[in-house]
C-alpha cells in the first residue's frame, strides 16, 4: 500500500466519507468521488480500514470481563462516582461543588442483579399460553398417522 492510499484510509476512517478522504489525502476533487470508490474496493486498502476498525473497537468497547469488574467494584461499594451537592454557606446564599461518592444501596442492588443474571444466578419466569391446545392438535395427528384416530 502507497503513504498516499495509507493516508485515505486514515482520512476515511474519521468520517467514512471516501469522496472527502480522497481530497484530504491529495487527491484532484474532480476525481475524488472515483478515486475514493476505487479505493474502497481496493485489497489492501480494505484490509488496513477493517484492521483498523477493529482495534478503535477493542479499545473502546467494553469487553464481558470488563463489565463484570465493574458491576462488581459497584456491588462491593469499591467505585466512585462524582457528584454535585449544593451546600448552604450563609446568608442565604449556596455553593455546588464536585465531590466522590460510593454507590448507595439502591445502585449495588442493581449491580448486583445485573451481576446475577450474568452468571445465571436465576431465571426469569416466562409463561407460555396456548401449548396445551397445540400439543392436543399433534397428539391427533400422530394418531390418524399411527391409525389409532
Amino acid at each position: 500500500m502507497t503513504d498516499k492510499q495509507k493516508k485515505f484510509a486514515d482520512e476515511y476512517l474519521i468520517d467514512c466519507n471516501a469522496t472527502q478522504a480522497a481530497v484530504r489525502a491529495g487527491y484532484s476533487k474532480k476525481t475524488a468521488y472515483s478515486v475514493g470508490q476505487r479505493m474502497l474496493k481496493n485489497v489492501e486498502v480494505k484490509k488496513y480500514i477493517q484492521e483498523q476498525l477493529e482495534k478503535i473497537h477493542n479499545e473502546r468497547t467494553a469487553d464481558a470481563q470488563e463489565v463484570i469488574e465493574y458491576l462488581t467494584s459497584v456491588l462491593r461499594g469499591e467505585s466512585l462516582a462524582e457528584v454535585i451537592v449544593v451546600e448552604g454557606s450563609g446568608e442565604g446564599c449556596s455553593e455546588a461543588r464536585k465531590i466522590k461518592k460510593s454507590p448507595d444501596e439502591k445502585e449495588r442492588l442493581r449491580a448486583a442483579e445485573l451481576l446475577g443474571k450474568r452468571l445465571g444466578m436465576w431465571k426469569e419466569k416466562v409463561e407460555v399460553s396456548g401449548l396445551e391446545k397445540q400439543k392436543n392438535q399433534l397428539d391427533n395427528i400422530i394418531k390418524q398417522m399411527r391409525g389409532d384416530g
